[in-house]
């Protein structure tokens, strides 16, 4: 006679699963903190999201501080890996500025949560936070580098105006950013869904558009030096 053998499926959250429950609590955790900020955050909101039991949290991560900076983490480094890549595309200078502020700005645009989550960080560095140079030396800074190396060789070649990268990489990020913080602010102004799939197009086109103007040399244009 034959038994049928009862197959045992892995339970989510399980510490037999770690990479899988790890991420779980991060993309949870992801979610909470851009919403609540660190001080509303709640880890039993976080725990029930990801499927998983407080006490397996706290196994991951010693305390809410230390998932909040594991987030942040898991947030800088998908962004910071994707931009990167970008910035190792075979192009030259002024197509791959215009693929990297292209992506950029798909990236802040699909992920809503990582963007609100940058923000709360911003703000609340602005208090004191214990991760940010930890988040500005492993995710910035080698983006930063990349981006300068690029602008510079552009200029080099003619193509570009001859810009600071300590000015214009900032303004860069603000083009993109702003118009998501704003959102709410603009829809009280206008009426109209600045997130509505149409004005992001139509957003996007804007951002590529002004970036060439500011900073792509037209033919017989006299080059200037960069302050």
């Amino acid at each position: 006679m034959l038994t049928k053998t009862k197959v045992l499926k892995p339970r989510l959250g399980s510490r037999g699963q770690p990479d899988r429950s790890r991420a779980g609590i991060l993309q949870a955790a992801v979610s909470e903190f851009a919403q609540r900020g660190m001080a509303g955050a709640r880890t039993d909101a976080i725990a029930q999201a990801a499927k998983v039991n407080k006490a397996l949290l706290y196994y991951y991560f010693r305390d809410k501080e230390t998932l909040y900076g594991a987030a942040l983490d898991h947030a800088f480094s998908q962004l910071s890996a994707h931009m990167l890549s970008v910035l190792e595309r075979d192009l030259p200078p002024r197509e791959k500025m215009m693929a990297y502020i292209g992506e950029y700005f798909d990236f802040i645009a699909n992920h809503r949560f990582y963007r609100d989550l940058v923000q709360v960080e911003m703000m609340r560095a602005g208090h004191g936070s214990p991760h940010l140079k930890r988040i500005a030396k492993r995710y910035f800074q080698p983006l930063f580098r990349r981006l300068s190396e690029v602008l510079q060789e552009g200029i080099a070649k003619g193509e570009f105006r001859p810009v600071n990268p300590m000015q214009f990489v900032p303004s860069m990020v603000a083009l993109v950013v702003f118009y998501f913080i704003n959102a709410p602010v603009m829809k009280s102004v206008t009426g109209v869904d600045p997130l509505s799939p149409e004005r992001i197009a139509e957003r996007r086109a804007s951002v590529l558009d002004f970036i060439s103007a500011a900073l792509f040399r037209n033919p017989g244009e006299t080059v200037g030096t960069a302050s």
